[in-house]
């Protein structure tokens, strides 16, 4: 793989692992919320914790991606996890 092809595979990768990890912090903000309505108050802060962390990463990938030249415009719906 070039440089040119593995930059190009990252501005297709890094925004669908940003979406993702998205979709991943929206889903463990519930379960915080459930936990913690449950009087699962340790729970629900570690779960808390995980979702601050992955939008941590998520502002890791961002950068990552402006770096590598911002998304492509042909979409990043081409979900290759593999190459």
């Amino acid at each position: 793989m070039t440089e040119k092809q593995a930059e190009e595979k990252l501005r297709v990768l890094l925004p669908h692992w940003i979406e993702h990890n998205q979709g991943h912090a929206t889903e463990f903000r519930r379960w915080s919320s459930t936990a913690r309505n449950e009087n699962l108050n340790e729970v629900a802060k570690l779960i808390d914790r995980a979702a601050e962390l992955l939008e941590d990463a998520d502002r890791l990938l961002g950068e990552a991606l402006v770096k590598a030249g911002g998304p492509t415009h042909r979409g990043h719906h081409h979900h290759h996890h593999q190459d």
